[in-house]
């Protein structure tokens, strides 16, 4: 989508007359139905600015310029584009504005500057790498410009920006994006001018603007190669059993769905480590291998950026992050936009999207809509929050509404727990979700232990992550998590007095669960859920408590950072009884997903003195039915090495 479309006389006309401002102003309320007179005026100084830039005589008259272009399948928008032919090929420039008057590098991060905005200092990208991003997503997801061979040649220009001697814009430790896409500043109007002249010659003959606005999004062939290379090298993405089966039946689904252009929706149910996630993933590749625009869809931010960097190997960041996407991406999408969406964690879609809360109907109606052929991976038991609305009644309903084919199937066979149902079974029975024949732990075989003392849990999870890198801390969201804190290491957010134990929570900023160094912080439910590790250390807090023989839960004890219970306290005031039980569930919920986050192994530690004695002796009564194995004994870990 454009706002703007003219040719350069017709833009610098628009200009001079003052005409600009309201054209962008009707332009924006058409097409997107919602901005501010302030909005547009605050761009007229840098549009004014470019006014000045194409005053040049040897930039054609017919040259095609277009004013923010939104980069389909993203939220990003292309604030200038000037097309046109060089004699041989056809090219495309693309001009990010900036209005930044200070700016201060960072070399510790890459493509990351200092500069105001919104009235405080914030890191954000480099304009050369966000020029140079644009035109990559461009060029690797529209398809006139991968068949029509389009040049796309990116720069910025910072026209408040005057540059200095040794200045941090053009340091050297950013010269890899400046070669990629050049910066312009204060006082350099003319090597604008010449860049642009290098590539537009002769006016837009074939009408460029157009071609990219009405290009099929599709995955580049580099992309698609690439992405396959990865996902071949890559064990963890290796699928066995019924999760093969299934992922044959959907992958096939898929390609015919949209071959015969009947929509389609799939849901596949599956526990705690029965695969989905590995599915998800191989059918996003081998789709994407198909020639289908396909993504990735999670609630949670944490699964797509694990899952994005262990397949990114040399591929750019750009490429692979925009295939995947949050849940609240698609209210404003088109029918059938996609050919098809894979949705990762289902259960965990909310009605509505946005920050506040206040976009969009409903995210699974708004998924089914914007796919062809939509696949659905859940499990209900996962449910975390108040806001958790996916079910599979809910996206039955929607699919019936999109008159799209409904196929059903149900995963099994539990692949993480070192495969084990009984512990799962085991799980539930003991945190009181409800009763099973599993209700000792005679026949688990799996390595679960509860600890007297964190110190020495965090040492064992410490000590195995130095196999792998695939041992977490992790813990109930009872303590706070300050705004200002959250990449400060040194800020403990998590503290129990009684031991002298403190621990940070993950760093905002990093990939908690792939990040070597991170293993000395805690993981929450929103940074773990959808993850696997081979060992986890739990910190159950204070709102899990046993007594009168009961588990109890407490969501007073809940911190008031954490989203999950968001409005329970309302629905307190009118049903005091209907607001515990949906708390219990929940909390039961989150301590179940965090006690099975572990392939090998799961260690705990319990704030109430009582719960972790609960959990010892429901353990340590199996050895009355398995005296030939006191090495069970050991699973009941009492000051074992390492803290005191």
């Amino acid at each position: 989508m454009i706002i703007y479309e003219a040719t350069k006389s017709e833009f610098i006309s628009d200009v001079t007359n003052e005409l600009l401002v309201e054209r962008l102003y009707t332009s924006y309320q058409e097409k997107i139905g919602r901005t501010s007179k302030q909005e547009i005026l605050s761009w007229e100084n840098s549009l004014q600015r470019m006014s000045n830039v194409m005053q040049d005589k040897d930039i054609p008259q017919d040259a095609a310029v277009a004013i923010e272009f939104k980069i389909p399948n993203t939220s990003k928008r292309v604030d200038f584009i000037v097309a046109g032919n060089d004699g041989k090929k056809d090219h495309v420039v693309i001009i990010e504005l900036k209005q930044w008057t200070e700016v201060e590098k960072i070399t510790s991060k890459d493509a990351l500057v200092n500069t105001y905005l919104g009235g405080s200092k914030r890191a954000v990208t480099h304009p050369s790498y966000q020029a140079w991003s644009y035109a990559a997503l461009i060029n690797d997801f529209n398809e006139n410009v991968q068949k029509q061979q389009i040049e796309l040649k990116p720069c910025a220009y910072l026209h408040n920006y005057r540059k200095s001697e040794n200045d941090p814009l053009t340091d050297k430790h950013y010269q890899e994006h400046l070669m990629k896409a050049p910066v312009f500043a204060k006082g350099e109007i003319q090597k604008l001018r010449d860049f642009i002249k290098k590539y537009v010659r002769i006016g837009d003959q074939n009408k460029l603007i157009y071609q990219i606005e009405h290009g099929r999004i599709r995955p580049s062939k580099s992309l698609q190669d690439s992405l396959t290379l990865m996902l071949k090298g890559n064990e963890e993405f290796i699928m066995i059993d019924e999760q093969k089966v299934f992922y044959e039946e959907a992958f096939h689904l898929a390609i015919d769905c949209v071959k015969n252009n009947k929509k389609q929706v799939m849901v596949i149910e599956g526990g705690p480590g029965t695969g989905k996630s590995v599915m998800a993933v191989n059918l996003l590749v081998n789709l994407l291998n198909q020639d289908l625009m396909t993504l990735y869809v999670s609630k949670n931010s944490a699964p797509r950026e694990v899952y994005a960097s262990k397949l990114k190997g040399t591929i750019r960041k750009t490429e692979i992050d925009n295939l995947f996407k949050g849940s609240g991406s698609f209210t404003v999408s088109k029918l059938n936009e996609f050919d098809v969406i894979i949705v990762d964690e289902a259960h965990r879609l909310n009605e509505k999207s946005g920050f506040y809360g206040n976009k969009g109907e409903n995210q699974v109606k708004e998924l089914i809509h914007a796919s062809k052929f939509t696949i659905f991976f859940i499990d209900e038991n996962q449910k975390v929050t108040l806001k958790d609305i996916g079910s599979v009644d809910l996206i039955e309903k929607y699919a019936k509404e999109f008159d799209a084919d409904i196929i059903r199937g149900k995963l099994v066979s539990q692949f993480r727990c070192d495969g084990s149902d009984a512990y799962i079974s085991w799980l539930d029975d003991v945190l009181q979700i409800r009763e099973t024949a599993n209700n000792d732990y005679y026949g688990v075989d799996y390595d679960f232990r509860v600890y007297d003392n964190p110190h020495d849990m965090l040492y064992e999870i410490e000590k195995l992550n130095k196999e792998n890198n695939k041992s977490r801390m992790l813990a109930g969201y009872c303590w706070e998590w300050p705004t200002a804190e959250r990449n400060n290491t040194e800020h403990k957010d998590i503290v129990i007095p009684e031991f002298d134990f403190e621990i940070s929570w993950n760093l905002q900023d990093s990939i908690w669960a792939i990040d070597q160094d991170s293993v000395s912080e805690a993981g929450c439910i929103h940074t773990s859920q959808g993850l696997e590790f081979d060992y986890v250390g739990v910190i159950i807090g204070p709102d899990m408590r046993f007594e009168n023989h009961e588990v109890i839960t407490d969501f007073t004890k809940r911190a008031k950072t954490d989203q999950s219970l968001k409005g329970i306290k309302k629905i307190e005031k009118e049903d005091s009884e209907r607001a515990k039980a949906i708390a219990d569930q929940i909390i039961r919920n989150t301590y179940r997903t965090l006690m099975t986050r572990g392939q090998k192994g799961c260690f705990i530690f319990c704030t109430d003195p009582m719960l972790n004695n609960y959990f010892q002796n429901r353990l340590i009564k199996t050895l009355a039915y398995d005296d030939l194995s006191p090495s069970l004994v050991s699973k009941v870990a009492e000051n074992t090495e390492g803290y005191n």
